[in-house]
C-alpha cells in the first residue's frame, strides 16, 4: 500500500517536472539532494560533492522532458550523479581511493571465532530503551557524528542502503562496484556503528 502511494506521488511529481513546475522542481531538490550527495562523496569530497550535485540538478531541467521512467526517479538522478562525478575523476586523473579488504576493526576482530560467530557476545547494557535515547536526542547525536566521521566510500553505501533503501543491484550498478565490495564496504560501516551503540549504552558517552 505504502509503495503503491509512494510510486503515485513519485508519478505525479514526474509529470510536474516535465510540465515545468517550478515548485515541483523545489520539492524535488529537497527530497533527492541527500542521496544524490551520497553518490558523489563516494567519489568526491564534500565540497566537490556540492558542486557536483548543483551541476546535475542543471542538468536535470532540459534532461527531466526526455525521461521514460525505466527506473525510478531517485534511481535515475543517482546514476546522472554518479556518471558526472566519474567523469570529473577522469579529467582530473584521479582514481577513488577504494579498500576492499576484508580485515575486521582492530576493535571487533578479537571478538569472532573461527567460524565467524560471536566469541564474546555485545554488551548492549543501558537502563533506557533505544527509542527512549533517540528520542531525548542523545544516540542520534552520537551516530550523526560517527557517520560523518567514517570513510566516505563506506558511508555512502551505507546510506544508499540504509537511508535511501535501494537494493543491492543498484548501488552496484550506481557506484560501479561488485557485489563482494558492496557488501565489505557495508559490512564495515556496520561495524564502527556496531562499536559506538555498545559503547554508548555500556557508558552513556558518545
Amino acid at each position: 500500500m505504502e509503495r503503491t502511494r509512494a510510486s503515485r506521488d513519485e508519478s505525479a511529481l514526474i509529470e510536474r517536472l516535465q510540465n515545468g513546475d517550478e515548485a515541483a522542481y523545489k520539492d524535488a531538490v529537497r527530497i533527492y539532494t541527500p542521496g544524490m550527495l551520497a553518490v558523489a562523496r563516494f567519489y568526491h569530497t564534500s565540497a566537490n560533492a556540492e558542486d557536483i550535485v548543483q551541476e546535475c540538478w542543471l542538468t536535470v531541467i532540459d534532461a527531466i522532458k526526455k525521461f521514460e521512467g525505466r527506473s525510478g526517479l531517485k534511481t535515475w538522478l543517482h546514476r546522472i550523479v554518479a556518471n558526472r562525478a566519474k567523469n570529473r575523476l577522469r579529467t582530473t586523473n584521479r582514481e577513488v581511493s577504494t579498500d576492499f579488504g576484508d580485515a575486521l576493526d582492530p576493535e571487533l576482530s578479537d571478538r569472532y571465532g573461527p567460524s565467524g560467530r560471536w566469541q564474546k557476545p555485545p554488551a548492549m547494557k543501558t537502563d533506557e530503551s533505544a527509542d527512549v535515547l533517540m528520542e531525548n536526542g542523545a544516540l542520534k547525536d552520537c551516530l550523526d557524528k560517527h557517520l560523518s566521521e567514517l570513510p566516505e566510500t563506506q558511508r555512502s553505501a551505507l546510506m544508499l542502503y540504509e537511508t535511501h533503501n535501494h537494493k543491492s543491484d543498484d548501488i552496484c550498478n550506481i557506484l560501479d562496484i561488485s557485489h563482494s565490495n558492496l557488501r565489505v564496504l557495508i559490512h564495515r560501516a556496520r561495524q564502527r556503528i556496531f562499536l559506538m551503540v555498545e559503547h554508548f549504552q555500556e557508558t552513556g558517552e558518545c
